[in-house]
C-alpha cells in the first residue's frame, strides 16, 4: 500500500507541475489526504470560480459565484486586472479568453466545471462565460 500511495503522490507532483495541466479535484484530494500540496495550493470553494492574478495561484484571488453571474453572458474582469490561474468548481463549464470582450478572434478554452485546477493559462485571462450543464 505505501508504494503505491507514494507512486500516486509522485505521479500527481509530476503532473502537478506540468505547465497548463488542469489537475482534477479527485487527484488533489488524493494528494492532500497523504499530506503533499498538489497544483491547487490555493483555495476556492464548491460552486465558485476563482481567478488569481499569477501563475501558481498566486496574488489576491477574484471569486464569482453563480448566484452572481448571467449565464452564457460575458463576464469582464475589472478594468486594469487579468488572471494567470483558475480553478472552476461552479459544477459548469466555463470559457477563458484573452479578449476583455470575449471574442473568439483571441485566445479561449473551456475548462469543465467538476473540479478543474490550472496553475498556469497558457494566456492573460481577461473575461469569461459560464455555461449551461
Amino acid at each position: 500500500m505505501r508504494k503505491t500511495v507514494t507512486a500516486s503522490v509522485l505521479a500527481l507532483t509530476v503532473v502537478a507541475l506540468t505547465p497548463g495541466y488542469a489537475v482534477p479535484a479527485k487527484a488533489t484530494g488524493t494528494a492532500r489526504a497523504v499530506g503533499v500540496v498538489a497544483a491547487s495550493s490555493g483555495t476556492c470553494a464548491s460552486g465558485e470560480l476563482c481567478l488569481w492574478p499569477k501563475e501558481g495561484y498566486k496574488g489576491a484571488k477574484q471569486t464569482y459565484e453563480l448566484a452572481g453571474i448571467d449565464i452564457e453572458s460575458c463576464v469582464p474582469l475589472p478594468a486594469g486586472t487579468s488572471a494567470q490561474a483558475l480553478a472552476n468548481r461552479t459544477g459548469r463549464p466555463v470559457t477563458t479568453y484573452q479578449s476583455a470582450e470575449c471574442a473568439e478572434t483571441g485566445e479561449f478554452e473551456t475548462y469543465p466545471g467538476s473540479g478543474t485546477w490550472l496553475p498556469k493559462s497558457p494566456y492573460r485571462v481577461r473575461a469569461f462565460k459560464v455555461w449551461e450543464s
